[in-house]
């Protein structure tokens, strides 16, 4: 391997100013929102500007087996856009325009580092949006959206992230540039490469622009419903009725007794019932209204009660209730947020798992839920001090990280996954061989080998090379 130094005369001859080794800069490119920091200090951030800045600084990276880590606004939660000792952090989040729009053909044609919330405001006024709304569409990348698969509070009616890309334009590895997908509704030419690239998390190429599929803006009224229940598991057999009815909400969110204390201490709210959960559903559309009386049925006929509002400031404002999960866990102690999803007939079973391995291993696991697809957020709490690692480098300790596996397994036992949206990372990398099989998982470890022969894109994470 080249010497660093050499690498960083190489940079800087190339991009110049672009090319930051601030301490500042690259003690942040270490840590996303995960919790999880990586080990040693990054050799450089290389903030990119332009696709040409992305080609030169891979060419730089193949030539002397240097490392690279893609990264938007270091907002994920899984650990996979941390770049540690010697590795050279992309960051992509200047490149953040809105190359095109065409309102006839529904799209938009982006650059990753825009984020989820300018992007819909600037569509706003065509008339459009885009669809995937994680909840920290505030603070997250399109890009980032697209290297994780995100999905969101409207995905049950609305679809993920993958649901929403036509094509991306990928750099790969050596800096040859690929332009991925179709601008049409339907392409069917050759292997799906655009699927693939979206969910990579950075192992097959960097996204340097991306082709939107967009929606108009859903006419008609917007209706909120806030549903209270004794505890969680009635609010888990509540929505799944919901689902069982026909009925389909733009938005049904689950956030147990935990979550919602939390919550309602940080916005400075009236506490709520001990032990209480609630379901906060919308529905939109111009049968909106009797969707929502419909909906209030059935959740008061399973023991609910029921409040329905048609003023869209009261329903942004319940919705900034569970947006604001993430930062409530933070005033509890260092979380490891978690992401299973299950089929949503099996979302009371997954709720008895959790409260099973919160007895046995004696942790409390607040737990909020995209209640419309079956997506859960376990969210397990511990006192940093008890924590290992060095070099700043926040480890779980052992105790967490066997609750963790309890609960990963059984998600998988009842037909569900290890991630529903945050992504595999470095957190979930031993357990995707036992949702995967050896077989798949070694296939799947084959084609970024194809995509990257050098293995230089964000090693160490997903796979385990």
């Amino acid at each position: 391997m080249t010497p660093s130094a050499d690498v960083l005369a190489l940079l800087r001859d190339a991009l110049g100013e672009r090319v930051d080794t601030s301490p500042h800069a690259l003690q942040s490119a270490r840590a996303d929102k995960s919790g999880h920091a990586a080990a040693g200090t990054p050799l450089a951030v290389v903030n990119a500007r332009s696709v040409e800045d992305v080609q030169t600084t891979l060419r730089i990276a193949t030539s002397t087996g240097t490392p690279v880590v893609t990264r938007g606004a270091g907002t994920g939660l899984a650990g996979g856009a941390n770049t540690g000792d010697g590795e050279i952090s992309l960051s992509v989040r200047a490149m953040d325009r809105i190359l095109e729009v065409r309102a006839d053909d529904l799209l938009a044609v982006v650059e990753p580092g825009i984020l989820n919330a300018d992007l819909n405001a600037a569509l706003a006024e065509h008339g459009l949006w885009w669809a995937p709304d994680p909840a920290s569409r505030a603070i997250s990348t399109v890009g980032g959206n697209i290297a994780t698969g995100a999905g969101g509070l409207l995905c049950a009616k609305y679809g993920v992230v993958r649901d929403a890309v036509l094509g991306v334009d990928v750099v790969l590895a050596d800096g040859r540039l690929l332009s991925l997908g179709h601008r049409t509704v339907k392409g069917v030419t050759g292997l799906d490469l655009t699927s693939l690239v979206i969910g990579s998390e950075g192992t097959l190429g960097v996204v340097v622009g991306a082709t939107l599929k967009l929606r108009r803006l859903v006419p008609g009224e917007l209706c909120t419903i806030a549903a209270t229940f004794p505890d969680v598991r009635a609010a888990a057999v509540a929505s799944a009725a919901v689902t069982a009815s026909g009925i389909q909400p733009a938005i049904m969110e689950l956030m147990d007794a935990a979550s919602l204390a939390a919550v309602h201490a940080l916005l400075h709210l009236d506490a709520p019932t001990p032990g209480a959960a609630q379901l906060t559903i919308q529905t939109d559309g111009p049968a909106a209204a009797v969707e929502a009386e419909a909906i209030a049925d059935v959740l008061r006929a399973v023991g609910g009660t029921v409040a329905l509002s048609h003023d869209r400031e009261e329903g942004e404002r319940l919705l900034t209730i569970r947006r604001s999960m993430h930062p409530a866990m933070e005033t509890l102690g260092t979380t490891l947020i978690e992401d299973v999803s299950v089929p949503r007939s099996a979302l009371p079973a997954m709720f008895d798992e959790i409260a099973r391995v919160e007895r046995e291993h004696g942790i409390l696991i607040p737990t909020v839920a995209h209640a419309g697809d079956g997506n859960l957020h376990p969210n397990f709490i511990f006192d940093p001090s008890t924590s290992s690692g060095t070099d700043g480098v926040v480890e779980a300790p052992d105790h967490i990280w066997a609750a963790a596996d309890d609960l990963f397994r059984a998600a998988l036992r009842l037909g569900g996954t290890l991630t529903g949206e945050h992504g595999v990372g470095v957190l979930k990398r031993r357990w995707l061989a036992d949702e995967l099989g050896d077989d798949q998982w070694e296939l799947q470890r084959q084609i970024t080998r194809v995509f990257d022969p050098q293995g230089i894109l964000n090693p160490g994470k997903v796979f385990t090379r």
